[in-house]
């Protein structure tokens, strides 16, 4: 085959997460966040609930204590534990919102799935341990004492505080997007409705049911425990990879589809990471364009990703071919190899200084050789063994010869 066109040629891009400056990070004397908003907006929300949880631990524990309250003194231990979550989020809320380092080079966004995995197990065992302790004081029910009155007041004080601090901090949560602060919001929500046991264990009691306040008690510590194990479960789930649903990564594909010079995709994994997600693909473009052109069209997808769906990084891999359909090229010989092959096979060594180059194509290669000036008298014969090699070899499968251009 004949042709005056020089065309462009490809092979494999791997695009990862990089920026096109060559100078070295410098180092930062004093802490920055890479999401200033976020991170301000964290820790005004967990300093909120840091002062209402002390104050409500303090109210509860010794109220509940002279009122004769198990209940009143289990939600108190549930606010504890929630102020000592608290100061778990803050440190988790600093060193998350970190640059990327060295060590680190996807960022430090999972230091807040780490503390809310911390935050299930403690809160789950709490939980659990509130719930034996009631129930082994219900194996003694004559020994329950009949609880003061004023502990409604403390649990209505504290309903209505932790709805107030569950509202506060889940419209804080939605607004900068933390998993972090929506976990911890909905932990507060879990909170009022165990002041709401509480408040009925607690009339029960007053009624002449006083079983009923340790009853409440028990019921503090499984909602506690299951709000525990509902977090650990869904913080395990990010750090051992868990990929985003199927309606997403569906929607990242069409996305990566609709950019120009993507004719497919393929192996498009996905990992959570807080509250964005990492992503890698092969994307298989045309075969024979230039490296450029394919490098182009891998940050043109990487950077329509980032722009339309919550993701921290894309690794776009190009494929000349479906991978997954096609034959392997991996036993295919290299280019110093393939060039005295094909300059032995045509019986023209002055091939081997020749513009050549080889597509790695289905299990075998096509080759473009440019001719000089010089050779052109030598393009019958050339021509005609290129022919016969397609045929026969082993290695490729074509061999397209290119002519110079022509000065007019």
């Amino acid at each position: 085959m004949l042709c005056c066109e020089t065309p462009s040629h490809l092979s494999v891009i791997n695009m990862k997460n990089h920026s096109h400056s060559h100078s070295a990070p410098i180092p930062k004397e004093t802490f920055e966040p890479a999401n200033p908003e976020r991170f301000a907006a964290a820790k005004k929300s967990t300093w909120v609930s840091i002062i209402i949880n002390f104050a409500l631990t303090f109210l509860q524990v010794v109220g509940g204590f002279f009122a004769h309250s198990q209940a009143l003194m289990a939600d108190g231990l549930h606010s504890l534990a929630d102020l000592f979550s608290d100061v778990l989020v803050l440190f988790a809320n600093r060193h998350g919102n970190a640059h990327a380092d060295a060590n680190h080079p996807y960022g430090h966004a999972r230091f807040e799935t780490a503390a809310t995995l911390i935050l299930g197990v403690l809160l789950a065992a709490l939980g659990v341990g509130l719930l034996v302790v009631a129930a082994m004081r219900l194996q003694h029910p004559g020994a329950v004492q009949v609880v003061n009155p004023f502990a409604l007041g403390i649990g209505l004080i504290a309903l209505i505080a932790k709805e107030s601090m569950f509202r506060y901090m889940l419209a804080v949560a939605k607004r900068v997007r933390s998993q972090m602060l929506v976990a911890n919001a909905w932990h507060a929500r879990s909170d009022a409705a165990s002041s709401l046991v509480v408040l009925a264990g607690v009339v029960g009691n007053l009624l002449g049911y006083t079983f009923l306040d340790l009853v409440a008690a028990a019921v503090v510590g499984v909602m506690i425990a299951h709000m525990g194990s509902k977090l650990a479960i869904e913080a395990m789930a990010e750090l051992i990879d868990t990929g985003l649903d199927e309606e997403e990564v569906e929607a990242i594909k069409q996305t990566l589809l609709s950019t120009h010079g993507v004719l497919g995709v393929h192996e498009l994994r996905t990992r959570k990471m807080a509250d964005n997600a990492l992503v890698d693909a092969h994307v298989i473009v045309d075969p024979k364009i230039s490296v450029s052109e394919g490098h182009y069209i891998a940050e043109s997808a990487r950077h329509v990703v980032l722009k339309n769906h919550h993701v921290l990084d894309v690794m776009v891999h190009i494929d000349p071919e479906d991978d997954l359909q096609a034959k392997p090229n991996a036993h295919l010989p290299s280019r110093p190899t393939l060039l005295a092959h094909l300059a032995e096979r045509l019986g023209n060594q002055d091939l081997v200084s020749n513009r050549v180059v080889f597509h790695y194509l289905d299990g075998k290669i096509d080759a473009e050789i440019y001719m000089t000036e010089q050779q052109v008298k030598q393009l019958g014969a050339l021509q005609a063994s290129c022919e016969a090699l397609a045929r026969e070899d082993e290695f490729f499968r074509a061999v397209q010869i290119h002519l110079p251009h022509v000065q007019s």
